[in-house]
């Protein structure tokens, strides 16, 4: 016959029981966590146009949302800010950077410079975090560079009709210097042929 449970063993039971249901509660409350979406991972845009970097997150409460930025320059912090409130924008994107609660961003006005990677971090207060990557290739404008190459062809041709022009102007004056010039060797040749026929 077994003895019956002491009370000190059925406390630990219950304690450990607890423990047990609170670190199932625990998981599953990290397991929910954070959770991010990024619609498109890879943008490409051209000079001064504004840029929307687009994405989603869910969470319970209100997290931190951290964007930087990494390219050859190194990396440098752009924003970070909790939905509902302001935002503490970095000295180099003043007036560059507009922010949305849902942890998008907008680049106004973006040069090559800002080509590169950019970092999302969404931290919940719990702590659990979530990060994503867009990576943003920004090209001069093409059109620029053939609107350049139009103006020079342009001026070229330009160039080109006024020296066609000039050498058009200098074979006038040359023809009828020449002309002038044999007109005067025949007036010149007719007076010596007078001159002998009168010494004659």
């Amino acid at each position: 016959m077994r003895p019956l449970p002491s009370r000190k063993r059925k406390n630990q039971g219950i304690s450990l029981g607890l423990f047990a249901l609170c670190l199932a509660a625990a998981r599953c409350l990290q397991s929910q966590g954070v959770s991010l979406y990024i619609p498109q991972s890879t943008i490409n845009a051209t000079v001064k146009e504004d840029i929307l970097l687009s994405v989603e997150y869910s969470c319970l409460g209100v997290p931190t949302i951290e964007w930087k930025y990494t390219s050859n320059w190194g990396v440098q912090k752009i924003v970070e800010w909790k939905p509902g409130t302001q935002a503490n924008i970095s000295q180099s994107h003043k007036d560059r950077v507009c922010t949305f609660d849902n942890g998008s961003i907008q680049l106004f006005s973006v040069g090559v410079r800002d080509s590169g990677y950019y970092i999302i971090t969404v931290t919940e207060r719990l702590g659990s975090s979530q990060f994503g990557t867009i990576i943003l290739h920004v090209s001069e404008i093409l059109y620029e560079d053939l609107h350049f190459v139009a103006v020079f062809l342009a001026f070229l041709a330009a160039v080109a009709a006024v020296l066609i022009s000039l050498m058009w102007v200098c074979n006038k004056c040359a023809y009828k210097f020449q002309r002038k010039r044999r007109h005067k060797l025949k007036e010149s040749k007719t007076e010596e042929i007078e001159l002998r026929d009168v010494e004659c």
